[in-house]
């Protein structure tokens, strides 16, 4: 299995909720820049995908929140790609403090859509593999 891909992350004040702790769908947005700079680590921009004709589609996503998160912590936002053989590949990540306490486990499943036919390609590894510069951030 690949090493994680990690960014750092300050939580904003703006981004707390009335009790002052990080609202819920902030959670996603940090999984989501941890995967696009996931992405551009390897070689692969939002443009370069859409010259290929596929863009990277979330099928399902689930998070357990473990531990609050308030205004100044700084976390560390992992990512591991996960590659199976069919249409669907899995991404696994962690919100954790620097402390060390996980805040949040987030886990998808993901997909790599054409964007001419609307349907997933068969190998979005392959894809991926093709397209980047660093493979191995990918896991590939």
């Amino acid at each position: 299995m690949a090493e994680p891909y990690t960014v750092r992350i300050e939580v904003r004040g703006y981004e707390t909720d009335s009790q002052g702790h990080l609202n819920q769908a902030v959670y996603l947005q940090y999984a989501e820049h941890a995967r696009w700079s996931a992405l551009r680590r390897a070689g692969i921009e939002q443009s370069t995908l859409l010259g290929r004709g596929v863009g990277p589609v979330a099928l399902e996503t689930t998070v357990r929140y473990l531990r609050e998160l308030r205004a100044g912590d700084e976390v560390d936002v992992d990512c591991v790609f996960e590659w199976g053989d069919g249409k669907t590949f899995r991404i696994r990540q962690s919100v954790t403090r620097s402390d060390g306490t996980v805040s949040a486990e987030v886990t998808s499943v993901g997909g790599l859509l054409d964007l001419t036919a609307r349907k997933l390609v068969k190998d979005p590894a392959e894809v991926f593999r093709e397209l980047a510069t660093d493979p191995g951030v990918l896991g590939l």
